[in-house]
């Protein structure tokens, strides 16, 4: 008894074509081999399907959906007791498929072995793309009426019967437009037969063809059910035999046809029809396979510096090391050390030493090895002699506060011709640089170093200079604009019960950089998990606490090498806490637990006090108000950088500086601010890393920075390498140089094909391909 597979469920509602090929699969799985399938639309029914010892498998099928017989293999037979909807025995493998009825379109359709028999008639591109490989049998398909159109285009293989029965009065039994394309494979027809193209012929048969029809037609109709017309079928004077044309036959037909300019002006549909032209054309000009000039594809355009390279990117002072490496790579190591003075006053102390370096966060070299080392880069500029200030401009700009974006903005302005003056409330400027981080992470020499150069370029500084609002108010009448970088210096404390035993950790920090010692107990807790809780946990230790406890609400959000560092001395994070009250004991947690501490210290971020300034420049929060180039937006003149804006990282405060000097240079200048925006990051696809050998990241040590020259991509900036030109086939491409000492690549469009070879060979990722529309 064959295995029942059924449709429909308990409720007669139909299942999933899934659910229904999961109940064949599992027979299958249980040794069934005969299958009687009650569908209602289920796609796929009948392969591919094969058993393990090759057992023939063998389906009745009642109703089945598209696709029936897909992927066939041989040893499996169906018998659909009906029609058949679309994709009937699509890319048969092997399969015997008999259809009791009509077959839907593109019956065949790709079928590379076994054979389809059908009772009735055969839609639209049936037969279309057969084809044969002759380490198997050479697929059959047999049809009891007729074809639709474009019937066996592209046919490449295999055989096809057209039996034209009940077809009296059709023009064609192959419909219209059939075997367009045709290269291979027979097909025996009864009936007539129109529109064939020139390149098949339509013969008569020969003694093998009459053979294989009167072996094959009995079988046949006995498989569907029709002997009666046996007799007809067999007046083999009826039948033609369809054949494509050899590649010899064709050729010499081609010799004769028009030129495309020809058919294009004698046979083509006239412009104003809808089947027309939608361009003028003058049927002259003809591209050939390999073009050049307008006729290319893609056209290659040396987009150098259009893009930023990932660590520029990355960067909040928007250093292009790329620029400085490509110096280093020229032998200019003076230009090299320098460059990075046009960007920042600090590249020793800040990017040599506390900076947390996103620059490498984001470097392409990481994906070969290692990222290209910013620290050492950044120190090499540490005694680099300042840069020319442009010829005095006599403008006034006076900036609050001497921390690292007050003393960055002091210098580019003086670097832009401006006199700058410093307004700082302690008794020497640096700012959180000098007050907070530890000596340990940042020496005192290399800031001192760099702090001495901002005063040699004639920065004017006045220390111990608080501004309050009356002193600012004279500030506004004596200078023609102001940079507000007095920072954040009023730290948050939550108020927990007892949060009056708290220290504050920045006031904390001020007192151990300025030699204070403040006492700290043997056993410490810091609430606060970022850098500056890590800074104070560290000075809790220089200090002489003999265990430290950081807490958080959060994962901490140090930089790796902080907690690294701290964690080295013996220091501990939790996290999640959440303080409920401060007590002598210690600190009490909202979970019931008590973490013993002698000492509690407080480090989850400052303030800025903007007291000294009117109330309607700032915004709900207390920041600075501004537009979108930093200008205060109810004071013309006036900026705000930094901390005043939102909190950040020193090299922030940094960038932020340089920005506000040169939209204060063009707002001197009487020009309109417009607020620049970077350009875009460069695509990793864009560049080759392939072209760089990796080193071992466990035994890579770097000597001397200068060497990264071999390590740096230049992503986005030419590096001069000429692989481009090269590796050009077509000799298409030639470097030039210009007058101020720059050069360009230039791709010749006479003789550029669009091929992208310099595209993909450039490591730089500068050679970008426009596809033409």
């Amino acid at each position: 008894m064959p295995a029942k597979i059924n449709g429909f469920n308990d409720s007669n509602n139909r299942i999933s074509t899934q659910e229904l090929l999961q109940q064949i699969y599992a027979a299958l799985e249980q040794g069934e081999t005969e299958f009687e399938v009650l569908s209602s639309g289920h796609h796929d029914i009948g392969g591919p399907l094969w058993t393990g010892d090759g057992t023939p498998l063998k389906f009745s099928v009642k109703n089945p959906g598209q696709r029936v017989v897909s992927f066939g293999l041989e040893g499996t037979k169906i018998v659909v007791n009906g029609p058949a909807p679309a994709d009937a025995g699509w890319l048969n493998a092997g399969a015997e498929l008999v259809i009791k009825g009509d077959s839907g379109d593109t019956t065949a359709h790709c079928a590379a072995s076994g054979k389809i028999y059908v009772a009735g008639r055969v839609g639209t591109r049936s037969g279309s793309l057969m084809k044969h490989d002759p380490a198997f049998p050479s697929p059959e398909l047999w049809v009891l009426k007729n074809t639709g159109s474009f019937s066996f285009e592209f046919m490449g293989g295999g055989t096809a019967i057209i039996c034209g029965i009940d077809c009296d009065g059709y023009d064609s039994v192959l419909g219209d437009r059939s075997c367009m394309g045709m290269v291979g494979g027979t097909i025996y027809v009864r009936g007539p037969v129109k529109n064939l193209p020139d390149e098949v012929w339509q013969l008569n048969l020969n003694e093998e063809d009459i053979a294989f029809l009167s072996t094959g037609l009995p079988l046949f109709l006995e498989k569907i059910d029709r002997a009666r017309h046996l007799d007809s079928l067999t007046d083999f004077s009826q039948w033609k035999k369809i054949t494509a044309k050899t590649y010899e036959e064709r050729r010499k037909w081609h010799s004769m046809r028009p030129t495309m300019r020809e058919f294009r002006l004698n046979k083509w549909v006239p412009d104003n029809g809808i089947f027309g032209d939608l361009i003028a054309d003058d049927y002259d000009s003809i591209a050939g396979l390999v073009a050049t000039g307008d006729n290319r594809l893609k056209i290659p355009h040396w987009q150098n510096k259009a893009f930023c390279a990932p660590c520029e990117y990355a960067c909040p002072s928007s250093i292009p090391t790329q620029d400085r490496i490509n110096l280093l790579r020229q032998g200019k190591f003076k230009e090299a050390i320098e460059l990075v003075l046009k960007y920042s006053p600090f590249p020793g102390s800040v990017c040599g030493e506390v900076c947390p370096n996103p620059c490498m966060d984001a470097c392409t070299r990481q994906f070969i090895d290692l990222p290209v080392s910013m620290p050492q880069l950044g120190k090499l500029s540490l005694d680099a002699e300042s840069p020319t200030p442009k010829a005095e401009s006599g403008k006034r700009v006076a900036v609050i506060g001497g921390g690292p974006g007050g003393m960055s903005a002091a210098w580019h302005l003086r670097l832009a011709g401006h006199a700058a003056t410093i307004f700082e409330a302690d008794k020497e400027v640096g700012g959180k640089l000098r007050q907070v981080i530890p000596t340990d992470r940042l020496p005192a020499e290399a800031l001192g170093s760099e702090i001495e150069r901002v005063k040699k370029l004639g920065v004017d500084i006045r220390t111990n200079t608080p501004v309050d609002k009356q002193l600012f108010a004279e500030i506004q009448q004596q200078f023609d604009a102001i940079i507000i970088a007095s920072g954040a210096h009023t730290p948050v404390v939550i108020p927990f019960p007892g949060h009056e035993r708290l220290v504050k950790g920045l006031d904390f920090l001020k007192d151990v950089n300025n030699g204070a010692n403040p006492t700290v107990g043997e056993r410490v807790v810091v609430i606060g998990a970022g850098n500056a809780g890590m800074d104070v946990c560290l000075g809790a230790y220089a200090m002489g606490a003999k265990q430290v406890t950081a807490i958080d609400i959060q994962r901490p959000a140090a930089f790796k090498k902080e907690i690294d560092h701290f964690e080295k001395l013996g220091g501990k994070i939790e996290w999640p806490v959440f303080t409920e009250k401060i007590s002598a004991e210690g600190l009490h947690t909202k979970d019931g637990r008590l973490i013993e501490a002698d000492t509690i210290i407080i480090a989850v971020g400052e303030r800025p006090d903007l007291g000294y300034v009117p109330r309607e420049w700032l915004d709900e929060r207390g920041m600075a108000d501004v537009d979108a180039c930093g200008q205060i937006k109810n004071a013309p003149g006036v900026f705000a950088i930094g901390d005043t804006l939102q909190q950040g990282l020193l090299t922030h405060a940094i960038g932020h500086g340089r920005e506000a000097a040169e939209y204060i240079d063009s707002y001197l200048a009487g020009e309109e601010l417009v607020a620049k925006v970077k350009p875009p990051v460069i695509s990793q696809g864009c560049l080759t890393k392939e072209l760089f050998r990796p080193n071992n990241r466990s035994r890579f040590t770097l000597v001397d920075p200068t060497k990264e020259t071999n390590r740096c991509l230049s992503c986005g900036t030419c590096r001069d390498c000429s692989m481009c030109l090269e590796a050009c086939p077509e000799g298409a491409i030639r470097r030039e140089d210009k007058e101020d000492g720059s050069f360009e690549y230039i791709s010749d469009d006479r003789f550029c094909i669009g091929c992208g070879i310099c595209a993909g060979m450039c490591p730089c990722g500068i050679w970008g391909m426009e596809q033409v529309v």
